[in-house]
């Protein structure tokens, strides 16, 4: 009865979009979709996020492809191509005013093919203060805040060393020190964090302001408020999962670490 009464999670209301639920979970879902009018709401927000992330992905893949230097020289090089049908290095030729330049900008693109493979294999890795929607959208289990409260949970869990090695390569830190990183929970097994891949993603430990350890101080506060009846369980599972440094700044009342993870 207890888990009739029980909402939808947001995964599994993801994986029911997705088809990738059982036909006997799927067949769950539907029929308590029919009578929960809040587990619809929910599934109609996350329609319209995930339509809302792939739209403006599509738009900075585009935005993109336009202003970087290298497509920007090579919609320059195919638009010479088509008007004179020649081979490029002779179109930069007769494009120049003098083979002085002429070999300055063969040398430069030269320049800039070498160091665009040497670059894109050396290239350090972005530090991220907040995962990756699309990679980590965050996994809860199924249950009350009563039921999480009985017991003591883990804000973290050991995790298999292949999972963490696709995680970390997913990210494009593979080559990463591991003690630089915490493979983390993005919704903490504190707060009825899943062991999914999709709950897990690389955090600094101390390369930027909003690190692990900072993250660990609102695990903690978000597990008092809900076991204290002050804040239901739903509501932090999705802010911790949606934006964890806006819920900081919300329940800490600071634009900035303010507890021992700071330093």
């Amino acid at each position: 009865m207890k888990e009739q009464q029980a909402h939808l999670s947001d995964r599994e209301l993801i994986m029911a979009m997705d088809g990738e639920l059982v036909p006997r979970d799927a067949h769950r879902v539907q029929t308590h979709l029919e009578s929960c009018w809040t587990c619809r709401s929910r599934k109609t927000e996350l329609e319209r996020a995930i339509t809302d992330f792939v739209a403006l992905h599509r738009r900075e893949f585009r935005s993109a492809a336009i202003d970087g230097p290298r497509a920007m020289l090579k919609a320059r090089l195919a638009d010479a191509a088509q008007s004179r049908q020649l081979p490029w290095w002779q179109l930069i030729v007769f494009r120049t005013s003098s083979w002085r330049a002429a070999v300055a900008v063969c040398a430069l693109l030269a320049v800039w093919i070498v160091a665009d493979r040497f670059l894109g294999e050396r290239r350090p890795s972005v530090v991220l203060a907040a995962p990756n929607p699309a990679l980590t959208p965050g996994a809860a289990v199924l249950e009350t805040s009563r039921e999480l409260c009985q017991e003591s949970r883990p804000k973290n869990k050991e995790v298999d060393s292949t999972v963490r090695r696709r995680v970390f390569a997913e990210y494009g830190l593979s080559n990463a020190p591991a003690q630089a990183y915490e493979l983390d929970y993005l919704i903490t097994p504190a707060l009825g964090g899943a062991d999914d891949i999709h709950n897990l993603w690389p955090h600094s430990y101390s390369n930027t302001e909003w690190n692990a350890k900072v993250k660990d101080e609102l695990e903690d506060r978000l597990r008092d408020l809900v076991c204290q009846g002050r804040l239901d369980l739903p509501t932090a599972q999705r802010e911790i999962a949606s934006n964890w440094i806006g819920a900081y700044k919300k329940y800490f009342h600071s634009d900035h670490p303010v507890l021992a993870g700071s330093n």
